[in-house]
């Protein structure tokens, strides 16, 4: 399933925690004319501003695929594929909705608004059923992300407020909070994400203040860690974990039956991230030394990457085996997808680490791009644009990529006031 397809806020100003200090209640106030971002970077006192082409009170409401709705076009009429129904969710925020995430079978659907709420839905075919209202946040929510059911029904949140909130569904439709990570970071706090469950319950957050942090549960005696890794002093947007894979190595040695011997090694976590110096970067944890490096990466490198603010990176799941594939979005309304590997790289690359990232331009959009998500496949991409519209693209045999599919705003399909996030 897709994740989520909402715009992300723009970054928020690193004087805020030192504001709030002074006031019990941030205010958040609505952008006059167009969004410049590299304006308000540098002015003071301005706590939040909404995305382009939204109103304050616009109706909140989701856009989400129906179960089952990984084939995106079913059913033959006439001899012409149909597209897959829409489902729009009526979520009853009080402001805007800034992300929407499935959980991993797709039964709960989970928004989180400017409202500083989380609403959380339980989804069967095309009906949904309110499930539960989340609290504690004392901010904007900027992102959710649902852990693997290998761990329960845990639900992680990222807010302005620089924190991470996570709830658990302790029954049907009973929610505790579990763990809260306040003052995580200095600045807001604007992605979050669940790594994958084979290397246990951990999740990264990026803030602001230009830092990721990774937290990572002990399931020993139930406790946290935090670590920090240091981005980029500009504020990092967005961060998401590698699928994971496992390396093959040939360690050499023979068999009683005279075949070489084979050792299949879990690869390292790996996090790509986004920021405000224009750049994509990808982090790896020594196994020996257990601590997080910066892989060598091309988008800082002249004509090779974006020229404004990324706003959103994905990491596509395994497809080819030994290939990297990570896409980012970003303010110059570009969407970039990069490989590592033996499709993306040169002679010599083997895939995983260390192998060279070519870059290829999927596309540049008439506004800027918020959010990328891959399909559950990693042949599909969503691609979140200013224009309040999302649109499906996939790649051809010739590298060449093309839409397959566009999802309307809501305003267009219903003819009402507002938009659908």
């Amino acid at each position: 399933m897709y994740g989520a397809y909402g715009q992300v806020p723009p970054q928020q100003q690193y004087g805020y925690h030192q504001q709030q200090q002074q006031q019990q209640q941030p205010q958040y106030a609505a952008p006059a004319g167009n969004h410049q971002h590299q304006q308000h970077q540098h002015q003071q006192g301005q706590q939040y501003q909404y995305p382009p082409h939204q109103e304050q009170h616009a109706q909140a409401a989701a856009v989400v695929e129906p179960e089952g709705g990984q084939q995106w076009e079913q059913g033959d009429v006439g001899g012409i594929r149909q597209p897959a129904p829409t489902i729009y969710v009526d979520t009853q925020h009080d402001d805007m909705v800034h992300d929407a995430q499935l959980d991993y079978y797709g039964t709960k659907l989970a928004t989180g608004s400017s409202d500083r709420t989380i609403k959380v839905y339980d989804v069967s075919g095309d009906a949904y059923t309110p499930n539960a209202t989340l609290t504690g946040h004392t901010g904007p929510i900027y992102q959710l992300s649902w852990s693997h059911p290998k761990y329960g029904p845990l639900l992680a949140s990222a807010s302005f407020d620089r924190s991470v909130l996570i709830h658990r569904e302790v029954r049907p439709r009973e929610w505790t909070l579990i763990k809260a990570f306040v003052g995580l970071h200095d600045s807001s706090v604007n992605s979050v994400q669940f790594c994958p469950h084979e290397h246990g319950l951990m999740a990264c957050a990026a803030s602001s203040d230009g830092r990721v942090s990774v937290l990572t549960h002990d399931g020993a005696d139930d406790s946290w860690t935090v670590e920090y890794l240091s981005d980029t002093p500009l504020g990092v947007n967005s961060a998401c974990w590698a699928p994971y894979s496992v390396d093959r190595i040939d360690d050499g040695g023979d068999d009683d039956d005279g075949t070489t011997a084979i050792a299949m090694i879990p690869s390292a976590p790996r996090i790509a991230t986004g920021g405000c110096d224009n750049c994509v970067r990808v982090w790896r944890k020594d196994a020996m030394t257990g601590t997080w490096e910066e892989e060598a990466f091309v988008s800082s490198d002249p004509g090779m990457g974006h020229k404004d603010w990324v706003r959103d990176v994905a990491w596509a799941p395994n497809v080819i085996p030994g290939t990297s594939v990570v896409a980012s979005c970003s303010e110059d309304r570009t969407v970039i997808v990069w490989k590592q590997g033996v499709a993306g790289g040169g002679e010599g690359d083997v895939g995983d680490a260390g192998g060279k990232w070519t870059p290829t331009l999927l596309n540049t959009f008439d506004d800027p791009v918020w959010r990328v998500s891959w399909s559950i496949t990693g042949n599909i991409l969503a691609v979140s644009s200013g224009d309040s519209n999302v649109t499906l693209w996939k790649e051809g045999l010739d590298g060449s990529w093309s839409t397959v599919s566009r999802v309307e705003d809501i305003a267009t399909t219903t003819g009402g006031k507002g938009g659908a996030d």
